[in-house]
């Protein structure tokens, strides 16, 4: 059995299992159909997945067609960046390191395509304490705040120099 299961990209095939396990977590993502989740794993940067499916990430770089609010204030800001927009552990494989190999995975991409930092968002309502002690962990370091989606939501927006990360 192997300890530590490999890093792949998230393929057409994966397609099923990714919508289900990120509107599993609708709450602190954004409910996805299979048409939108199509449409941005194409516009992904860097979109990986553990095992058969015990995690996800999703990224965007300043490029995306990409109409999310977070996004958009990293856009309006960095002119060169990735931006992670998703990344969820299954409940079953929780605790095994998996979102730190993805991270650490990214960061490795990332470096290669010549971005130098990684950015992020985490709720600040509804409250999301795991996200930030997991990313302040990584050396995140918090860069602005905004409420979307009418106030119903509030976020703090996180960036990492690349060269700082702590993965």
């Amino acid at each position: 059995m192997n300890e530590f299961p490999e890093i792949c990209r998230i393929a057409r095939e994966d397609e099923p299992a990714i919508l289900a396990l990120n509107n599993e977590h609708a709450r602190e993502l954004s409910w996805l159909d299979a048409e939108r989740l199509s449409f941005l794993l194409g516009q992904a940067f860097h979109a990986r997945r553990i095992g058969r499916l015990e995690a996800f990430l999703m990224t965007f770089d300043q490029t995306a067609d990409y109409d999310s609010p977070n996004y958009l204030w990293f856009r309006e800001r960095y002119p060169r960046f990735v931006y992670v927009d998703r990344v969820v552990v299954a409940k079953s494989a929780r605790g095994k390191g998996h979102a730190r190999r993805l991270y650490a995975d990214l960061f490795a991409g990332a470096a290669r395509s010549g971005h130098e930092v990684v950015t992020c968002e985490v709720n600040s309502e509804p409250p999301n304490p795991a996200s930030d002690a997991f990313h302040a962990a990584l050396g995140f370091r918090e860069v602005g705040e905004a409420a979307i989606h009418g106030g119903t939501k509030s976020v703090r927006y996180f960036a990492c120099p690349i060269t700082s990360a702590g993965v």
